[in-house]
């Protein structure tokens, strides 16, 4: 905590040596949306460069004197935190002040920012994300206020801990960890008590693009236990997206690349080859959107799919067909096909990328 004390005092300290001198205080905070200052690493994914282009927000123009406020007021409620050892949701600050703010992802953004300026992770700026994600299978931990958290029992859901970090004692028998896309996936696969029937394993979904605490779960489960990691996807160009999001990470996020990508996860559905190998008829397919095509050109663009040419192959074939497919387009088969026989027959004869 005295480090990120310090790192914003340095700040404050800019910007009245700036005042002193009679000029106007700048902000300076690099470009995290630039793919100009991302590189590409085999064994973290995307990171940024460390001579990456900044921005300044300078307090003496139109366009950014507010943000340059609202950054020095965020940087004063994340002090007094730090220093009384308290911890605020993205939506308590946003809430503090919303005539303010603005808006939550005014606040969002900013609290990346200043992460990235002080170059400190958010868990300890004392600033939580609020949790959507879910987990369930062979798992069980104890949560940083001493509470036991037991998936293990019962089909029982949890959220994914809102304090990553701080969660201890993790153990599991698990075999394996099923990343699946979305919520509705996840539950059926919980009513057909999957994580039991084939071999133990722990199940999550960020059920969508995952938030921080899904990705640092993942991150930790895989620290912890070093076992196989697959992700169960519709086989559109956004499932690949949310794919790559858990593998690779994030360009926004890339200053924090290190805690947060596992580039050993692996692709195990649904493939766009699989649509044709399981015969799906073609009426169950849903036509590409004019976005859906620019998404997907725009990850074939990627420097991660270079190194993956088994998935460059499955992205030709997607565009090819100008189809995609959602992961209940297999209960067109057989309503259980998924649990039954989709997934068994995969992670038995290592039908996975």
């Amino acid at each position: 905590s005295s480090e990120v004390l310090e790192a914003i005092e340095n700040v404050v300290q800019g910007v009245l040596q700036s005042l002193a001198q009679k000029k106007a205080p700048v902000l300076t905070v690099a470009n995290r949306t630039d793919w100009r200052n991302i590189e590409f690493k085999d064994s973290v994914g995307l990171q940024m460069m460390p001579d990456c282009t900044a921005k300044q927000i300078r307090s003496d123009c139109p366009q950014s004197a507010k943000r340059f406020a609202l950054m020095l007021k965020i940087l004063s409620m994340i002090y007094k935190m730090v220093q009384s050892n308290t911890y605020a949701t993205k939506r308590d600050i946003y809430y503090s002040d919303t005539l303010l703010f603005g808006s939550q992802s005014v606040v969002d953004e900013i609290i990346n920012d200043i992460s990235c300026m002080l170059k400190i992770p958010r868990r300890s700026l004392h600033v939580l994300s609020t949790t959507k994600g879910f987990v369930a299978g062979n798992l069980s931990y104890t949560e940083e206020d001493g509470t036991k958290v037991n998936c293990t029992c019962s089909a029982t859901v949890f959220t994914v801990p809102s304090n990553v970090q701080g969660i201890k004692n993790l153990t599991s028998r698990a075999k394996f960890i099923l990343i699946v896309e979305k919520d509705a996936t996840f539950q059926r696969l919980l009513d057909d008590d999957f994580f039991n029937k084939v071999s133990p394993c722990i199940m999550i979904t960020g059920r969508g693009i995952p938030d921080l605490n899904t990705r640092l779960l993942v991150r930790k489960l895989w620290d912890s236990f070093q076992i196989p990691i697959f992700t169960l996807m519709d086989a559109d160009p956004h499932g690949v997206e949310i794919m790559c999001v858990y593998k690779y990470g994030s360009v926004s996020m890339s200053f924090e690349a290190h805690h947060l990508t596992v580039p050993s996860i692996k692709w195990l559905g649904l493939l766009p080859s699989d649509l044709e190998r399981l015969n799906i008829c073609k009426d169950a397919l849903i036509p590409f959107t004019k976005q859906d095509e620019n998404k997907l050109a725009s990850i074939q663009k990627r420097p991660y799919i270079a190194c993956q040419p088994l998935w460059k192959k499955e992205l030709e074939i997607m565009a090819a067909s100008r189809l995609k497919a959602e992961i209940q387009v297999l209960t067109s088969l057989s309503s259980d096909y998924l649990s039954r026989v989709y997934l068994p027959n995969k992670l038995q004869f290592g039908g996975w990328l």
